[in-house]
């Protein structure tokens, strides 16, 4: 017997004792993790007190989560982390990618121990709780991330209850009736309403956040979800910023006469969000204007020019994805958070496969060959993750000052 027929064995069984048992295992449990197959992993509530419905991914980031957990292109989503100590270095104010967390919940393997770290300034529990995040731990990540790898991102939900009381027949419903992902735009969810200028620069040991200097490029960023920290990468970059909220018109970001326009990550089904964003980035291409896209905005780019999106069986989600750039020829390890992808072989002539995932092959960038255009699928902003891909804000600085 093969392993993953071992391990499918093994969870058909498991599946069936859930359903032959409610009741939790021990008395002070007070949280429980239902999938829609019916699949219970009991543990211990962390955050709020309340139930959540998502998609369940995982993620294998070392580092980084309280950047993953506000990263606005999880919303719909719970997150697993498979590495077990997650909330060893507390939490803090500057490594918020959002206002406020977009993740619906988290599970973790061990519970959450005293913060270790000389910038923490909450405990990870206590700031779960303030942010109204609910979590799971104590449960076997490691089984749940098979069950992913096996089945795919199922629909869950996490029920936290101090009472340890839990209506598993009622859970179950709700997780099956909620609809997925697929077919459904978050965009707007997490986009900014109204315009703003961002000159805030990537952090620094000696000095935090600064200022950027006066810059003469302006650049337009088009908000599906935007991470502050890419918003702080364009500005070390050089560029002065305009961030628009992603129903914006092509006319209306015209009239801002940007030298440069920047398609940002995203939540969501990239077709959905396309409805109303793919006319619009259509006209932004027909004016020469350097563009480049970051995860959703590369997704909508490649539907805006004629290719497909398709969901992803798991989706890759962590801050170890080795992409080959075929720029350069050179390997770079990137951070990744995407449930959807570009079918590569759907590209127009008129596009060019640049980066290339050396994990499955899947497409991870391409450019234009008949305009100053190109994105990637991953996240070179790394927050979290490697610096690997920090050039790319830089390339596309050069490529406005050639357009200029």
């Amino acid at each position: 017997m093969t392993l993953r027929a071992k391990a499918k064995e093994v969870m058909s069984k498991n599946k069936k004792e859930n359903h032959k048992n409610h009741v939790p295992p021990h008395k002070d449990i007070t949280a429980v993790l239902v999938l829609a197959d019916g699949s219970i992993f009991w543990g211990y509530g962390v955050g709020a007190t309340k139930d959540i419905v998502g998609e369940v991914c995982f993620n294998t980031s070392i580092t980084g989560y309280q950047e993953i957990l506000t990263d606005p292109s999880y919303a719909g989503q719970i997150i697993t982390f498979t590495f077990p100590h997650i909330g060893n270095v507390g939490t803090n104010d500057e490594d918020m990618e959002a206002i406020r967390p977009a993740a619906r919940g988290l599970i973790i393997r061990e519970n959450i121990t005293s913060s270790s770290n000389f910038r923490s300034q909450d405990h990870l529990n206590s700031w779960c709780l303030k942010q109204g995040l609910v979590g799971i731990s104590g449960i076997d990540t490691r089984r749940l991330t098979r069950y992913i790898r096996l089945n795919g991102a199922p629909n869950g939900v996490i029920s936290h209850n101090s009472d340890g009381v839990f209506d598993i027949p009622a859970l179950i419903d709700k997780a099956q009736a909620w609809p997925g992902l697929q077919d459904m735009d978050l965009a707007l969810e997490v986009s900014c309403k109204i315009p703003y200028t961002w000159n805030e620069v990537r952090w620094t040991l000696e000095k935090g956040y600064q200022e950027m200097l006066p810059s003469k490029t302006h650049v337009v960023a088009i908000d599906y979800g935007i991470k502050r920290n890419i918003l702080r990468c364009l500005a070390s970059s050089g560029a002065h910023i305009t961030v628009v909220p992603a129903n914006t018109t092509a006319k209306e970001i015209l009239a801002y006469k940007p030298d440069g326009i920047f398609l940002s990550n995203g939540p969501g089904d990239p077709a959905a969000t396309g409805q109303y964003a793919i006319p619009v980035i259509q006209e932004l291409l027909e004016t020469g204007i350097p563009l480049f896209g970051i995860c959703l905005g590369h997704q909508m780019l490649a539907l805006a020019i004629g290719a497909k999106t398709l969901k992803m069986h798991q989706g890759h989600r962590g801050a170890n994805h080795p992409v080959m750039d075929y720029n350069t020829n050179k390997v770079e390890i990137t951070s990744m958070n995407h449930g959807f992808m570009v079918d590569k072989n759907s590209l127009p002539d008129t596009a060019r496969i640049s980066h290339i995932s050396l994990f499955d092959q899947t497409l991870c960038g391409f450019e234009m060959k008949d305009k100053p255009v190109f994105c990637v699928q991953h996240h070179p902003e790394a927050s979290p993750g490697p610096q690997d891909s920090h050039y790319l804000f830089d390339r596309f600085m050069e490529m406005i000052e050639k357009n200029a």
